[in-house]
């Protein structure tokens, strides 16, 4: 996603009322695409689109089975599965980022959506962080304190490490605690069982 265009969204539901009333609500902050079946959304699915709004029952091609071929395809996007159905232990494996059971007021799509694209920038942002930190370790682990200290591409590697730090704890700040009790419930659950 580039910070000057508008974050793509792809609305999917096999309702064409349904997805239009989600895609009109969108449409003043988003770039949004519409699929009224799993098969249309795959073929409208590609690298571009950050975010999918994905109804599990779909007649022909699941939700679920759409869900299933996102993953399997690579696609660095956040799947919110906007449904009918009931939450059930079946949801354990499935690979998705939010669930929203409808009906879903436009506050909620919003929300998620946010809570996603944040989600999304703090994953990235931690994977180049990451990249930097390990090349900085491979560094000290093999050149002495002068050589590392007398070198200018090192150091501006360490500036970078310090820039993507801020960026990170920005980033961190912009949660508020409703991100953290939806993204991190499970490691309190963990901890009372």
């Amino acid at each position: 996603m580039s910070a000057s265009v508008a974050p793509i969204v792809l609305v999917v539901d096999d309702e064409p009322d349904v997805a239009d009333a989600y895609a009109a609500q969108l449409e003043g902050q988003y770039t949004v695409l519409t699929a009224y079946s799993g098969q249309e959304a795959l073929e409208t699915l590609d690298e571009t689109v950050d975010i999918v709004l994905l109804d599990r029952r779909m007649p022909g091609l699941s939700g679920d089975d759409v869900l299933e071929r996102i993953r399997d395809r690579g696609l660095d996007c956040r799947v919110a599965m906007v449904t009918a159905v009931d939450p059930d232990f079946d949801i354990i494996e499935m690979p998705f980022d939010a669930y929203i059971t409808k009906p879903v007021s436009r506050d909620d799509l919003f929300e998620t959506i946010d809570r996603l694209l944040t989600f999304q920038t703090y994953e990235k942002q931690f994977q180049e962080l990451y990249r930097v930190m390990s090349k900085v370790a491979t560094l000290r682990a093999n050149k002495s304190e002068t050589e590392l200290q007398h070198n200018d591409p090192y150091q501006r590697l360490l500036d970078r490490r310090d820039h993507l730090r801020d960026r990170l704890d920005e980033t961190m700040l912009s949660f508020d605690d409703d991100d953290f009790t939806t993204a991190f419930k499970e490691f309190n659950d963990a901890d009372s069982e």
